[in-house]
């Protein structure tokens, strides 16, 4: 089914109509597809990151844990991270991604509960990294999702809308935290985490679809209208190259994908770096207890959707991915070193850690849209899974990086360290093929 033209529908009222169903529809999809996704990315995400404010609130004391430890109990869920990327992400591209997540969110609950029940550092070594397992598959099994929605031209918007799990998950983990560790402990924080993904669990087998082909609410008007857009993306992406569903083997010896890692790789070592360690950076700059860190750990998380919608707004309407993923990288580098240079004043290195919020996840819904331009659908899916894969190992060499230097060296060298290599990943996103480009 072809794209209607609107100079024609004056003369003709049924494709008039027909025209007016097609422009409604992308409407309706934000609003049916997008929900869903975004919440179980953001229960996922409050999981992942409740340790953040555990361990300044009382667990670091309580299992005599030092900053390298604790570095590594931040860190190490990125090992089992990286287990379950490639099959999530195959799974996603054949039609498996509802089930996936299902049972994902049942996993959840059950290692968050049981990690409030620690008693040794081994024991949260342990637990941390079955989560990374649990947790490995999320985040390509959902962008495959939204790739089976979203064609091209709103991918990038569309990739933003469910990483915006990022500062929701924050806003809603930072005050919430500071509340439970201040009216109870910190064990309590991994208990509430827990019982949201069971509640969550719910709603997703109720409003969860896979894509157009198994979703009941679009009509089938709407459903060929979408699938030949997708069908034509896939037929031009295939003509201008891109790899073929046979051949992942390809994938693995292509450039570029190992280019897209490497990039990866640098971006998740400073968003966890820092995300880890932003309440500790927080009491030690204000000196305040948790209730106030967690309120204050909100604002970062508000310039966060600011720069995330401004950034992929701006690279569809320009059809610019490189530069839009190379800006925000290289002004979350710039706002780390100055938040470290500008310490002596409070207020100022405060807002320079709000400004790290605004850039953190800027480049994120740029960086997924440019898979789609290398790779076939199917081939993507299991491409997204390596580049998170390998990428996020990143995001367990970040807080760990944090901790050693901050032990041995100052606080402000591993907030150093974290500049650098962003930096590093500004200069490799400036490598990106041209093709990349929408």
């Amino acid at each position: 089914m072809n794209s209607l033209n609107p100079a024609d529908s004056t003369a003709n009222p049924a494709a008039n109509a027909a025209y007016e169903a097609d422009a409604a529809m992308p409407s309706r999809r934000w609003l049916r597809v997008i929900p869903p996704l975004l919440l179980a990315c953001v229960i996922s995400y409050m999981d992942r990151v409740n340790i953040a404010f555990a361990l300044p609130g009382g667990m670091n004391a309580e299992l005599g844990m030092d900053a390298t430890m604790a570095g590594l109990a931040g860190g190490i869920f990125f090992f089992g991270y990286l287990f379950l990327q490639i099959p999530g992400g195959y799974r996603a591209a054949l039609g498996g991604g509802k089930k996936f997540i299902a049972w994902s969110l049942v996993s959840w609950a059950a290692l968050s509960g049981m990690t409030g029940l620690v008693t040794h550092t081994w024991e949260l070594l342990t637990l941390r990294f079955l989560l990374g397992v649990a947790e490995g598959g999320m985040l390509p099994v959902v962008l495959t999702m939204v790739c089976n929605w979203f064609p091209d031209r709103e991918r990038g918007r569309a990739n933003a809308m469910v990483i915006m799990f990022v500062p929701l998950a924050g806003m809603i983990t930072a005050p919430l935290s500071g509340y439970l560790l201040a009216t109870y402990d910190w064990r309590h924080l991994f208990f509430s985490t827990g019982a949201l993904s069971l509640l969550f669990l719910g709603v997703w087998l109720l409003f969860a679809d896979d894509g157009p082909e198994t979703a009941r609410w679009i009509s089938p008007r709407e459903k060929a209208y979408l699938l030949d857009a997708l069908r034509v993306e896939r037929e031009s992406a295939e003509s201008a190259g891109a790899l073929p569903s046979t051949s992942f083997r390809k994938v693995m010896g292509n450039p570029t994908i190992w280019l897209l890692i490497a990039v990866n790789f640098c971006y998740q070592f400073g968003i966890y770096g820092y995300t880890m360690w932003l309440p500790t950076l927080l009491k030690n700059l204000m000196h305040t207890g948790m209730g106030k860190v967690g309120l204050l750990a909100m604002l970062p998380y508000i310039a966060m959707i600011v720069g995330m919608f401004a950034t992929s707004y701006l690279s569809d309407l320009t059809g610019k991915r490189r530069l839009f993923v190379l800006l925000p990288l290289v002004g979350f580098a710039a706002c780390l070193a100055l938040s470290v240079l500008t310490r002596s004043t409070m207020s100022v290195s405060f807002a320079f850690l709000v400004g790290c919020g605004f850039f953190l996840q800027a480049a994120a819904g740029v960086f997924w849209a440019i898979l789609p331009k290398l790779c076939t659908r199917e081939t993507a899916g299991g491409a997204r899974g390596l580049i998170n894969a390998l990428g996020n190992l990143g995001g367990f060499c970040g807080p760990y990086a944090v901790g050693v230097l901050t032990q041995h060296v100052s606080s402000a060298a591993g907030v150093y360290s974290l500049a650098v290599t962003l930096a590093i990943a500004g200069l490799l996103s400036m490598a990106l093929p041209k093709r990349c480009e929408a």
